[in-house]
């Protein structure tokens, strides 16, 4: 599963357990830090993940900057909430990608708001999928 934390809009992210396809799941609508970090957990516990990944925002000359510690407290609330290992994942430019592949789709308004940021966590856990394909 992946997480694509925002302060508003969080989006979730699933995979099968062959880790073929990676699909949106949901986006979290809640601004609240712990309130969010309980809805990420309840997802992932009704899920059954194993495994999450989280969204680490790096800068683009690589350094980590406040809105990368906050995912990465983030990810550690989400370990001691459910005990599922969690693995920061580089997600620089997700939505931006986001943003194009709504393009693609002619989506707008409303319904693109509600996608947006569990696109971007599908792109995440595609990339994370990508890497683990390549590196076992």
């Amino acid at each position: 599963m992946s997480v694509d934390f925002g302060d508003s809009r969080t989006g979730i992210a699933a995979c099968d357990k062959s880790e073929l396809l990676a699909s949106p799941v949901c986006v979290i609508s809640e601004k609240d830090f712990d309130v969010c970090m309980d809805k990420v957990a309840d997802v992932a516990k009704e899920r059954g993940a194993e495994l999450i990944v989280v969204g680490y925002p790096k800068n683009m000359n690589n350094t980590i900057g406040e809105r990368a510690e906050k995912c990465k407290a983030f990810a550690s609330g989400i370990t001691a909430k459910t005990g599922i290992e969690t693995v920061l994942w580089d997600e620089r430019c997700t939505t931006v990608s986001a943003n194009n592949y709504l393009n693609v789709t002619n989506t707008r308004g409303k319904k693109r708001k509600a996608v947006l940021d569990a696109v971007a966590a599908t792109i995440i856990l595609e990339s994370y999928m990508g890497y683990r394909k390549n590196c076992k």
